[in-house]
């Protein structure tokens, strides 16, 4: 769904010569940019480029993920929601270790760029939450 109209948006083309039409999907919000709904096809792989994105760079060496995105879904949720607890313990303690050797406009740099990131893991966290439910075959249908 566009967020400026509220209207469903094409994101693809199915069919070949006179058959081809454009795809309408609603897709809830959170869903990961640059991926397109599980309505279209090869939905998949882009979506594996992106949960690849969000997980070590060492991921990328390992075929499994590739063949079996599911698997890469599970495990990117969990990456990140380990990313997440780290940051949370880091903000609380912060102050108490950078304190003394920060000026307090740098230990306040720090802080805004620490929850910046929190709010970066918390969004892309539920992406790969959805990506994961639509790999596990959950549809998601807008309300009115």
């Amino acid at each position: 769904m566009d967020p400026r109209t509220g209207w469903l948006r094409p994101v693809g083309v199915v069919g070949v010569g006179r058959h081809t039409r454009l795809v309408n999907a609603a897709i809830p919000p959170g869903w990961p940019e640059g991926v397109p709904p599980p309505q279209v096809p090869g939905w998949q792989d882009r979506a594996v480029g992106w949960l690849l994105d969000q997980c070590p760079a060492d991921y990328r060496r390992y075929a499994g993920w590739r063949k079996h995105p599911i698997a890469l879904a599970w495990l990117a949720q969990r990456h990140l929601e380990g990313q997440l607890e780290v940051l949370r313990q880091a903000y609380r303690d912060v102050r108490v270790h950078l304190g003394p050797h920060l000026p307090p406009e740098g230990l306040a740099e720090v802080m805004t760029a620490v929850e910046a990131e929190g709010l970066r893991l918390v969004a892309a966290r539920r992406s790969a939450q959805l990506v994961h439910e639509a790999m596990q075959g959950r549809r998601y249908v807008p309300r009115l």
